[in-house]
C-alpha cells in the first residue's frame, strides 16, 4: 500500500463553504425576500452559508467574492449598505480578505476601501478604521465527518486506539480511523476520533473533550486549515513517524491540511461469498475470501443522477473495457466509470454503459455481459469505513438538547447513529430511539445490546428487543402494490438521505383498516421480521433508512434519488 500513488480528489463546492462569524457571535445572513444582509442568526445553516470565489490570493490576504447557496453574490453599494445580487461591474462586490494570526478575517470593499462590519444586528460598510468590529471568524460549512490531509507529507490523518496517537501516515484515506469528527463549541474545535476518543494538546487521546483538547482554527480558502492551542502551539506531524502533536516551528507549511468530507468506502461481494478484489494492478476478480485494502472501493456518486464511479485503492476507476472486460485503470471523466445502480433486496446490480450487466465470469474476473440480471449479477455491498452515521437535512444535524428527549433536524451538532452489520447489507441501528406519533424521541440504555432484528408485534408496533438499540414504532404502514400483486412488497420509511430536505414517512398502524388494506389481514397482526437498514452510502446521499417487509422477492428497479437527509458518509 506504501507504493500506491494516490491523488486526492479535487475541492468540491462544500469545501469550499465557510459561515462567517462577527464579533457578537451571529452569522452573516442572508436574507433572500428582504434582499437585505444581516448578522442575527446563531446558527451555521443555508442562509448563513457562503462560498469563497477567490480572483487572486497571497500568503497573508486574497481578493474574493462571497456566493450564496441561491448563486447570488454580497454587495456592497456606495452609500454603505449591503445587499445580494449580481455583480454589475468587474470590481463590484470584491473583497480584499486578510488573514489575521488570530485566525480571524477582515473584509475590505476593494472600490470604496471601507471595511465589512456589524452592529449584532444590522451589517455594512462605512468605515476605513480598522477595528475590534470589523473581525470575522470563519467556520468551515462541510459535513462534520472529515478527513486531514497533509499536502506536504501527501499522507492522511489516522488515529491510533491502541497507542491512543494520532499519525499523518496514511496513503489512502480507507480506513475508518482516517475519519475525524469536527466539534464546534465556543469559537474552539475539538477532533473527535471513530473510536469517540479527543486529541489533546498534550498529544494523547482522552476520553472526553475538554478544554485541553479545544484547538483555535485557521482557514483560507480551498480548504486548507491549521489548528493550534491559542499559545504560539501549532499541531503538525513531527518525527519519523510522522506523531500529529503541538510544536513551536513548523517548516515549509507543515501546520497545513486540506480539510475534506470523509469519503465512503465500500466492498462488494459475488454469489460465491467472495469479495471484487483488483489484483495485477489492474485486473478486478472475486478471488478473496476476506477484505483487504485491495478490495476496497471509493465509492462517488451524483445525487441527481442513478450513476455511480468506484474508485480502488490503486487510485483509479472500475472502467468498461474491450470484450467486456472490466478494469481497475479509468479515469475520473471517462464515460466508461460511470455505471447505473439498481437496488434489489438489500443488494446492488451494476450495470455498464454498453448496457450490460456486471457478473462474473467462470475464470473470475469482473464482466460486463449479461443482458438479463440474476443471482449472478448480485453484488452485496458493506461499509469499510463508517462505524456510526451523521444525519444532517436541510435545517441542520439531528441530535439531542439537553431541555428534551426529542430528536431535533436543526441541531448544530450531530448525534451519533452506531452501525450493526447483520446481513446482506442490513444494519441495525445502536442508539436509544423512539418513534411515537410521528415523533423521534429520545430514550436512556436499557440495558445489554441484544442482535436482534426488528419486528411487527401483535401489539401493532416495531420494537427491538429489550436493548441499546432503535425502538421504532411504525405509524400507519402502507401497503405498496408490486404489479397486480397487492401486498406482497410492503416498505415502512424510518429516513432517507439526501442533501436538500429533512422528511421520513411513516404510513398507517399495523392491523389497521385502510383502503388498501380493508380486511385486516394476518398480513397486518402478524408477527414478521423484516430487513431493518439497508445503508446506501450517504456521501451519496441517496436512498438510505429504508425497513422493508419482503413477502416475495421483487423484480429489481433503478435506484432514483429521494433526497431528505444527508449523512457522514
Amino acid at each position: 500500500m506504501e507504493e500506491v500513488e494516490w491523488t486526492p480528489r479535487q475541492p468540491r463546492a462544500e469545501d469550499l463553504r465557510v459561515g462567517l462569524i462577527s464579533w457578537a457571535g451571529s452569522y452573516l445572513t442572508y436574507e433572500p425576500y428582504k434582499n437585505t444582509v444581516t448578522a442575527t442568526a446563531k446558527g451555521l445553516g443555508r442562509r448563513q452559508t457562503w462560498e469563497i470565489l477567490v480572483s487572486n490570493q497571497h500568503d497573508t490576504q486574497a481578493v474574493v467574492r462571497l456566493r450564496s447557496l441561491q448563486g447570488l453574490y454580497l454587495l456592497c453599494e456606495a452609500d454603505g449598505s449591503l445587499c445580494y445580487g449580481r455583480p454589475r461591474t468587474s470590481h463590484h462586490g470584491c473583497f480584499l480578505i486578510r488573514f489575521h494570526r488570530n485566525g480571524q478575517w477582515t473584509l475590505q470593499c476593494i472600490i470604496s476601501g471601507r471595511y465589512l462590519e456589524s452592529d449584532g444586528e444590522d451589517v455594512f460598510c462605512t468605515s476605513r478604521v480598522l477595528s475590534a468590529y470589523h473581525m470575522w471568524t470563519p467556520r468551515p460549512a462541510l459535513h462534520v465527518h472529515v478527513i486531514l490531509f497533509s499536502p506536504l507529507n501527501h499522507c492522511y490523518a489516522r488515529a491510533d486506539p491502541t497507542m491512543g496517537r494520532v499519525w499523518v501516515d496514511a496513503p489512502i484515506p480507507c480506513l475508518e480511523e482516517c475519519g475525524f469528527l469536527l466539534h464546534f463549541q465556543d469559537g474552539c474545535y475539538h477532533l473527535e476520533t471513530s473510536a469517540h476518543t479527543f486529541l489533546s494538546h498534550l498529544d494523547r487521546l482522552v476520553s472526553q473533550p475538554s478544554t485541553q483538547t479545544a484547538f483555535h482554527m485557521q482557514v483560507r480558502p480551498g480548504g486548507l486549515v491549521a489548528l493550534s492551542d491559542g499559545e504560539g502551539g501549532m499541531l503538525y506531524p513531527q518525527g519519523t513517524r510522522l506523531l500529529l502533536s503541538l510544536g513551536s516551528s513548523p517548516h515549509g507549511g507543515e501546520e497545513w491540511f486540506i480539510l475534506q468530507r470523509c469519503p465512503t468506502w465500500v466492498s462488494l461481494r459475488s454469489k460465491s461469498r467472495k469479495f471484487l478484489s483488483v489484483v495485477y494492478d489492474v485486473e478486478v476478480c472475486a478471488a478473496s475470501e476476506h477484505v483487504s485494502p485491495m478490495s476496497l472501493f471509493q465509492f462517488e456518486c451524483d445525487n441527481e443522477t442513478p450513476t455511480l464511479q468506484l474508485r480502488s485503492a490503486n487510485g483509479c476507476y472500475l472502467a468498461q473495457r474491450r470484450h467486456r472486460a472490466v478494469m481497475a485503470d479509468g479515469h475520473p471523466m471517462e464515460c466508461e466509470t460511470f455505471f447505473r445502480m439498481h437496488w434489489n433486496c438489500g443488494k446492488i446490480l451494476l450495470q455498464s454503459p454498453n448496457g450490460r450487466f456486471l457478473c462474473i465470469a467462470a475464470n473470475g474476473l469482473l464482466m460486463a455481459s449479461a443482458t438479463i440480471p440474476g443471482p449472478n449479477e448480485e453484488f452485496g455491498i458493506r461499509l469499510a469505513n463508517r462505524p456510526f452515521l451523521a444525519l444532517r437535512g436541510r435545517y441542520g444535524y439531528v441530535g439531542t438538547s439537553s431541555e428534551h428527549d426529542l430528536l431535533q433536524c436543526n441541531m448544530d451538532q450531530p448525534d451519533c447513529i452506531h452501525l450493526l452489520p447483520c446481513r446482506q447489507g442490513i444494519y441495525h441501528f445502536q442508539g436509544w430511539i423512539l418513534l411515537v406519533n410521528n415523533i423521534l424521541r429520545h430514550l436512556s440504555a436499557l440495558g445489554k445490546v441484544r442482535p436482534q432484528l426488528l419486528y411487527r408485534a401483535s401489539g401493532q408496533q416495531l420494537a427491538h428487543g429489550a436493548g441499546t438499540q432503535w425502538f421504532l414504532h411504525a405509524i400507519r404502514p402502507k401497503w405498496y402494490p408490486v404489479g397486480r400483486q397487492r401486498r406482497h412488497y410492503q416498505r415502512v420509511y424510518l429516513g432517507i438521505l439526501g442533501q436538500q430536505d429533512a422528511a421520513y414517512r411513516n404510513p398507517n398502524l399495523p392491523g389497521e383498516t385502510t383502503t388498501l388494506n380493508q380486511t385486516g389481514t394476518p398480513e397486518s397482526r402478524s408477527m414478521r421480521r423484516i430487513s431493518v437498514t439497508q445503508v446506501f452510502l450517504p456521501s451519496l446521499a441517496k436512498h438510505l433508512f429504508r425497513a422493508t417487509i419482503h413477502h416475495k422477492r421483487p423484480p429489481p428497479r433503478p435506484w432514483f434519488p429521494r433526497m431528505s437527509l444527508e449523512i457522514s458518509l
